[in-house]
């Protein structure tokens, strides 16, 4: 019987959370206040110190981490190995920088409360760790994740991930230093080897493993064997990570970097999106029931002020670093806005220094609740932000929104390409809707008889605007790759049965389109290029039927290359560049000459570079 009545109470805990979510998250969506505020909300009602539903959240909120988990993972398929390289200044400069103000002007404000400065420091670097989950979800709610501006401030976000681990380690130091009881304290250098060394193991696996695996699996057909196993990568990666000391945020975020180039890149995310929505909102439910009412009720006076304090001080050092940094007003003030609020990893550095003595119990409550209301003011800051300060929108005159449009043809896109495009189109009578964002350009195309209409080709909701839902075949003209990439994602998802045709940037891009299973993608150079060459050859004196068997020839030998790479990675095929003889090879171009005498090989591997880019 004890049994049953434990499993009912487990029961009721899942049916009262849902209910609770359900109800909140709508309510404070249609008052404009967003979801994060809702479901902070709806864990408080039904909390410790609300109607008593859950009377121990931590339990909760360890199941409900993983939503986070999985949030990075998406965010990571969206990031690849590439493109985060070039992140790299960001994350170790601007957040390194952006950590250290923060927590320098922090720990002054701390001193100035009248708190020793050990627990100063610790309060500030606790505070300064932002939290990622709620400025995930808001950057994702308004689309800003994919801009430069959002992945600067992913960047930052993720150097905060890391500085949990010296941050450990400098309480333990403390700790020790203060006389305080330590279960465990290694020297700083061993854990940045073992954390290295989890972040390593997780490149290989992902790197050389992971593809096999899901081919296998794939082989066998069954379905819930592969979301099982997309699963297992997710939550292994961010166990693994745990064990080596870093956050398990971090560990899917890698794992999704590793497989964002995956041919089941599709496939793992479609798995995971339900799993993630889910979790993420029992994880802002679990920490509104983390806040400890009466130690509020108790020492409001003092919480009320910190919390000011503590959101304002950030909130300048983060404007600061952000100017510092040549970011202009605007995206200095929207980071300002996003990283004015404590995080999760303040109450895994809080409870570790009180374990170690730093802290006194009262004073990691109150921090605890500065940094839980900070975490709830947040999207209420950034909503009176942008309405008391809306950014400057482009002139839309005579510009109208996509909207009931029903041609045979969708066009994404509509600059030169996409305008070519369209006149065989147009020749043969085919019913064809355009969208473009570009506001001059949709007026410039108006001035030729063209009938363009504005909408944003990444949002469904456009899409289903501009009639996607009833286009025999989606053209994606865009000029951006990571741009295209999202649209041909999305379409592939929601509109399976248009057939989908995409502009590609180069040969890169072209492969990553046919891994996302276009029904056909052209480099946009690629022909053009082809009759230009074909022009200066019949300029030289060759006859038409020896350009057109050589211009063929050439088209031939790329595509086998092109097949081989889609089989290999980029480089594949380039041993057989060295092959000189005339009998027609998997090669892209043929060797040029000077002079009679074949180019160096140091000429040779720039014309290779050369061509993996086209």
């Amino acid at each position: 019987m004890a049994a049953e009545a434990a499993d009912g109470l487990g029961l009721a805990h899942a049916v009262a959370l849902l209910a609770a979510g359900v109800v909140a998250a709508p309510i404070f969506l249609r008052l404009g206040l967003g979801s994060v505020l809702g479901y902070l909300a709806a864990g408080l009602a039904v909390g410790p110190y609300g109607l008593g539903v859950v009377t121990d959240p931590n339990a909760i909120l360890h199941v409900a981490e993983f939503g986070v988990v999985m949030f990075l993972f998406l965010i990571g398929l969206e990031m690849r190995p590439a493109k985060l390289w070039t992140l790299r200044r960001e994350i170790f400069g601007l957040g390194l920088f952006h950590v250290l103000a923060c927590a320098a002007l922090l720990t002054g404000l701390g001193l100035a409360f009248g708190l020793a400065w050990q627990a100063a420091l610790i309060a500030a670097f606790g505070f300064a760790l932002s939290s990622t989950a709620v400025i995930m979800k808001m950057m994702d709610d308004s689309g800003e994740t994919g801009s430069p501006a959002g992945q600067r401030a992913m960047a930052i976000l993720l150097f905060e991930d890391i500085s949990i681990v010296p941050l450990l380690a400098l309480v333990a130091a403390l700790g020790a230093a203060m006389g305080g009881a330590v279960e465990s304290t290694r020297p700083l250098w061993i854990s940045v080897a073992v954390g290295a060394a989890a972040i390593g193991f997780v490149f290989i696996a992902g790197r050389w493993l992971l593809n096999p695996l899901f081919a296998l699996l794939a082989r066998s057909g069954a379905r819930e064997v592969m979301s099982a196993a997309a699963l297992l990568v997710v939550l292994g990666a961010a166990l693994f990570m745990q064990w080596g000391g870093l956050s398990m945020a971090m560990g899917a975020f890698l794992a999704g970097v590793l497989l964002s180039e995956s041919t089941f890149r599709h496939q793992l995310e479609a798995d995971v999106e339900p799993f993630r929505g889910i979790l993420l909102g029992l994880f802002f439910m679990s920490v509104g029931m983390s806040l400890n009412v009466p130690v509020v009720l108790q020492f409001w006076p003092v919480i009320l002020l910190g919390v000011v304090a503590f959101m304002a001080v950030q909130g300048v050092a983060v404007y600061g670093v952000a100017r510092f940094s040549k970011a202009d007003h605007a995206e200095a003030l929207r980071r300002a806005v996003l990283f004015a609020q404590g995080g999760e990893f303040a109450f895994v550095l809080y409870a570790a220094a009180f374990a170690a003595g730093v802290i006194d119990a009262q004073l990691a409550a109150m921090m605890t609740a500065i940094v839980i209301l900070s975490m709830a003011l947040a999207p209420l800051v950034a909503i009176v932000q942008r309405r008391l300060m809306p950014e400057p929108e482009v002139s839309r005159d005579g510009v109208e929104e996509a909207q009931g449009l029903e041609g045979r043809v969708l066009f994404i896109g509509f600059g030169r390409f996409g305008q070519v495009v369209s006149q065989a189109l147009l020749a043969r009578g085919v019913d064809i809707s355009l969208i473009e964002t570009d506001v001059e350009m949709i007026k410039a195309a108006a001035n030729f008889g063209f009938k363009v209409y504005y909408g944003d080709g990444t949002r469904l909701d456009v899409l289903r605007a501009s009639g996607a839902a009833q286009a025999e075949a989606i053209l994606v003209c865009v000029d951006k790759p990571e741009i295209s990439d999202r649209i041909v994602a999305l379409v592939k998802s929601e509109f399976p049965h248009a057939k989908l045709f995409a502009r590609a940037f180069d040969r890169g891009h072209s492969m990553r389109l046919v891994q996302a299973g276009v029904d056909y993608q052209i480099r946009e150079l690629f022909e053009s290029s082809l009759a230009f060459s074909g022009a200066v050859l019949r300029s030289l004196g060759f006859q038409d039927f020896e350009i057109a068997e050589t211009i063929e020839d050439v088209r031939d030998r790329d595509a086998e290359r092109f097949e081989l790479q889609l089989a290999g990675g980029i480089g594949a095929g380039r041993s057989l560049m060295r092959n000189n003889t005339v009998t027609p090879q998997p090669t892209p171009f043929t060797k040029p000459r000077h002079g009679g005498r074949a180019l160096n090989k140091e000429a040779e591997g720039v014309i290779e570079d050369a061509e993996e880019t086209n």
